[in-house]
């Protein structure tokens, strides 16, 4: 999950899934003019601060959004026949009413030649606006619709498409960092076998690959002191991995054989000075194989002291289970170790992130109508961590152009 903030979020249900969703647009719908009918698909009449006009008459007003400042906010220019008015004359209210449904109320006061109101228009800019305005006694009404990020999916489309939903809350934010390395077979489950007495070997029943028991003849070698024949046998159960001697030759100081317990197996990681400082042995760790196909989890249970003095990396051993087979020594692997944690208020998972114009938003539900709401996000862990979270952070989103404002005011 991704724990975000956006401004105002709401406590909705979030879009897991991308289909149907990326491709929504601006599920605007057609703007309203002040009489009630329908305008051009898209279109509407723009005064000369490039914002939305709306006529009453001889008496005009245009709505416009402000972002020269950290955040958007109203300035209104009322008009009569067309040429500029003193906006100490007009008074003006707007209702926003957006999907929940939540009304946002803005009162204006007359600065310069426009009407200011220091309330914020918070993102998205998605919502039924309301507008009225008294001029010498004369009341104006304006309804129109300015969406943006909103579209209506039907619960069986909904089915039929996997779009899921979960709500948004509070969450245990895990950090998480990736590391790789390989599978190997613990110190603890492999075992050489050498001779008792130097000798030749006079016989041999063990092979590359051979599966033994413990306790089994693997060879019997005449000592060159004693002319004796004695008989070698399997320290361990195990599979023959190395084999140094055949019939007939010199069995000394070195092992003739190595066996080794598939079934005892760990993974060593590769830790670089940077990460190393960050990971402790009993930290969680899911291991995954190179081809993503099998994974398992352990905890780190030794980092060995010493760093590798060329690559200059210290090697963390995490348990494997057999499963199987499936894990096999000597072959790579990758793994995510959960290096801390944290409450954080609100998450959603990572994978409900989307991208909307300059945003990274998540959709909220209600009923069947989806909309965007545009998020500030922080600290996040891997997407390939079990529960992948994104913490929120408390720097502001990034604005819209006057132009884009203008067009969805």
């Amino acid at each position: 999950m991704t724990p975000v903030q956006s401004r105002r979020v709401a406590p909705f249900a979030l879009i897991l899934s991308a289909c149907l969703i990326v491709g929504c647009g601006d599920g605007s719908k057609t703007p309203k003019t002040e009489a009630g009918a329908e305008a051009g698909a898209t279109e509407f009449e723009r005064g000369p601060h490039n914002g939305r006009l709306l006529r009453d008459g001889d008496f005009s007003l245009e709505i416009t959004l402000y972002e020269e400042g950290p955040e958007p906010l109203f300035r209104l220019y009322p008009y009569l026949k067309n040429k500029p008015l003193d906006p100490r004359q007009v008074q003006v209210a707007i209702a926003l009413t957006r999907l929940g449904p939540k009304v946002d109320r803005f009162t204006f006061t007359p600065e310069a030649d426009y009407l200011a109101s220091p309330a914020v228009v918070f993102e998205p800019h998605s919502f039924d606006v309301s507008i009225t305005a008294t001029r010498d006694g004369a009341r104006s009404a304006w309804t129109y619709q300015s969406y943006e990020g909103r579209t209506v999916i039907k619960a069986d489309a909904a089915r039929a498409g996997g779009v899921k939903t979960e709500r948004a809350g509070a969450a245990l934010l895990g950090e998480t960092l990736p590391i790789s390395g390989r599978v190997e077979i613990t110190p603890e489950g492999q075992s050489e076998v050498f001779a008792r007495y130097p000798g030749r070997v006079v016989a041999l029943n063990a092979s590359l690959g051979q599966r033994v028991k413990r306790g089994q003849v693997l060879a019997r070698v005449e000592s060159s002191e004693s002319l004796q024949t004695y008989s070698i046998t399997a320290p361990i159960s195990g599979v023959i991995l190395t084999k140094t001697v055949n019939v007939g030759t010199m069995a000394g100081t070195d092992p003739m054989l190595t066996i080794g317990d598939p079934t005892r197996l760990h993974a060593e990681f590769f830790l670089y000075p940077k990460d190393a400082e960050r990971v402790r042995v009993g930290q969680r760790v899911e291991v995954v194989s190179q081809a993503g196909a099998h994974r398992a989890t352990g905890v780190i249970e030794a980092i060995l002291p010493t760093a590798d003095p060329i690559s200059q990396t210290l090697v963390a051993h995490v348990e494997l289970p057999f499963q199987g087979g499936v894990w096999r020594p000597g072959l790579g692997v990758q793994g995510v170790v959960q290096v801390g944690q944290g409450d954080v208020p609100l998450a959603v998972r990572t994978k409900a992130l989307q991208p909307f114009r300059e945003f990274t938003v998540v959709y909220a539900k209600v009923g069947e109508t989806y909309e965007v709401r545009m998020l500030t996000l922080g600290r996040s862990t891997s997407a390939t961590a079990p529960s992948s979270f994104a913490r929120t952070s408390k720097s502001p989103a990034r604005a819209m152009t006057t132009r884009e404002r203008a067009d969805h005011a």
